[in-house]
């Protein structure tokens, strides 16, 4: 018996996995809201801290926010950076909110109705996507209050008059008490998450869930205490 002999089919290649092909898969999209997720902590401690400055008086929290127009000046001219900034945190939480709606969709998909509810990491999820809900809607109206006025008690003030006319009113001071709380809730889960994604070594510890809580609750306070401090006549 003889066979016939031949060029032997050449050897499959190695699967390459595309830019896109990451993109679209659930790894992919993780990596996606762990890194704008980062992108957008690393802008909350910073307006966190740019907040804090009211407590040093209206003159010099005045002139922060006015540098924070000219920031590059003369490299590039005013507000130039400021809109740069707007652009990149835009996207970041466009890519974010993409990330989430999609790993929420096949979240869905994968668990039969009946045990969605009862799923091990539900409370978890169910936090986050709310709390997403809750701080997607602040930031709306933050920016309708603070940035541009059109919603504030006292919208032709000075950025001092603006936050003082906020927090005089008790419900506003109630819903922004409530956005921290989700935003303190988000960071906690959100910071250890995106450790465990981006492959953090003992990201799973009690250890690191404790420094993300705390993280997140020191962000949270630092935020409170402009409203506090308006509430109990630190700031007028």
């Amino acid at each position: 018996m003889t066979t016939r002999s031949g060029p032997r089919p050449p050897a499959p290649r190695p699967r390459v996995t595309s830019v896109s092909t990451l993109y679209r898969s659930t790894i992919g999209k993780k990596i996606v809201m762990a890194v704008t997720g980062l992108l957008m902590l690393g802008f909350v401690v910073v307006h966190m801290a740019g907040n804090l400055k009211i407590f040093f008086g209206q003159e010099e929290f005045d002139a922060y926010a006015h540098w924070l127009r000219t920031i590059g000046e003369p490299i590039v001219h005013e507000t130039w950076f400021l809109w740069i900034q707007r652009a990149v945190l835009t996207f970041a939480l466009v890519a974010h909110i993409w990330a989430a709606a999609s790993l929420s969709r096949q979240d869905l998909k994968a668990c039969p109705i009946g045990y969605q509810a009862r799923r091990r990491g539900g409370y978890a999820t169910s936090t986050m996507r709310w709390g997403g809900v809750i701080l997607l809607l602040f930031i709306i109206y933050h920016i309708l209050d603070l940035t541009l006025g059109v919603a504030n008690p006292d919208g032709d003030a000075g950025p001092y008059g603006r936050v003082v006319a906020d927090f005089s009113v008790w419900y506003i001071t109630l819903a922004y008490v409530v956005a921290m709380g989700a935003l303190c809730l988000h960071i906690a889960h959100g910071l250890w998450s995106a450790a465990n994604t981006l492959g953090v070594n003992k990201a799973t510890t009690a250890a690191y869930r404790t420094v993300a809580l705390g993280v997140a609750a020191a962000i949270t306070l630092g935020f409170l205490l402009v409203p506090f401090g308006v509430v109990f006549g630190i700031l007028e």
